[in-house]
């Protein structure tokens, strides 16, 4: 275990140094995020702080890891999706633009050969996926997950922290089934993400922006395609669903309540899960403290179910989802959105 802290803290350690640098690079070149009706800020804000989780990640990984095909393949891109963010930080890109760009750096590891090509059912059977299909399967799975961090990511501290958690769910796992390779980039990414929380936690000085929150989906849903890779256990896969259920949630319920009031469901509004506690009086720091504490529960069922039985994890897994949806409406967030609650951008 010993040897996992040291990518943790030089990851930690460069993204906490770095991030005062970015911060000044960002108001040069114009990656401000201002403040308007759906956002929760009042002032403008430096984003592009995700370019010091990246070189923090980054330092950590070359320094700890021989760079190999595979390590390759996700390190490219990274890079790739670091640079469609620091783009959209600073010219804000149509979303069409974005996705194709998402595409892009998805298909990046799967030429190096990390895709989903197999799955096991819940009676234990293996089920081969054909190359059209584990294609296009391994491209959402990653644009997905790029996305969920991204929409997640409107209070301060919430994405970086929200990962973190996950991230640390994700090591404990692939640690106890010896995958050296994920083991190292996710905890090397928990430590970047950390370092940045220093600065982004309420009232943050620096946004990660999409530079930092589209890095931080985009990597653990490689590394977690990755651990498939080398174990051909699906629970690698099942693991980062439950300890992102609550984006992933909030996002799903989104795309319904977008759905049910006749918007386009990219049009932003103000019924995400966080709008809805701050609607009830509570202030950022508590809102976002919940989530952390949310997100501390499905990452322990996340681990549960890593070690249960098929038949008692996907109880559990139902059991809690029965939990979220009674909790969402009364919360009001799968409402018909109104008028007034959303914006065109």
């Amino acid at each position: 275990m010993l040897e996992y802290f040291v990518p943790f803290l030089i990851a930690l350690i460069v993204a906490y140094v770095l991030t005062p640098g970015v911060k000044k690079l960002a108001i040069k070149v114009g990656a401000v995020d201002k403040p308007n009706a759906r956002k929760v800020h009042t002032h403008a804000i430096p984003r592009l702080g995700g370019l010091a989780i990246y070189v923090g990640f980054m330092a950590a990984v070359l320094f700890c890891v021989p760079v190999r095909h595979e390590l390759l393949g996700l390190l490219l891109g990274c890079t790739a999706i670091v640079a469609l963010g620091i783009w959209d930080d600073i010219c804000n890109i149509p979303a069409k633009v974005k996705l194709v760009g998402q595409i892009v750096a998805a298909c990046i590891p799967i030429a190096f050969g990390i895709q989903i090509e197999w799955l096991t059912n819940p009676f234990g059977t293996l089920i081969v996926l054909p190359e059209l299909v584990a294609i296009p399967v391994t491209i959402f799975w990653i644009i997905g997950f790029t996305n969920t961090v991204n929409l997640i990511d409107g209070l301060d501290g919430l994405a970086a922290g929200v990962s973190f958690i996950a991230s640390v769910s994700m090591f404990l796992l692939a640690y106890t089934m010896n995958q050296y390779l994920p083991a190292m980039i996710i905890v090397a990414m928990a430590g970047a993400a950390l370092g940045f929380l220093q600065y982004n936690f309420n009232p943050a000085k620096i946004f990660m922006g999409d530079t930092g929150s589209m890095l931080l989906g985009y990597t653990m849903a490689v590394a977690a395609v990755l651990g498939l890779v080398k174990t051909a256990a699906t629970i690698a896969l099942v693991v980062p669903l439950i300890a992102l259920g609550l984006p992933i949630l909030d996002t799903l319920f989104a795309i319904i309540r977008r759905k049910m009031s006749g918007v386009p469901i990219f049009q932003p509004d103000k019924g995400h899960l966080h709008h809805r506690l701050l609607a009830l009086g509570m202030s950022q720091k508590q809102a976002v403290l919940i989530m952390y504490f949310v997100s501390i529960v499905l990452g322990i069922v996340a681990l549960f179910v890593a070690n249960v039985s098929y038949q008692t994890g996907i109880a559990t897994v139902l059991v809690v989802l029965a939990v979220i949806i009674y909790t969402a409406k009364r919360l009001g967030i799968l409402q018909k959105t109104t008028a007034n609650s959303t914006r065109k951008e």
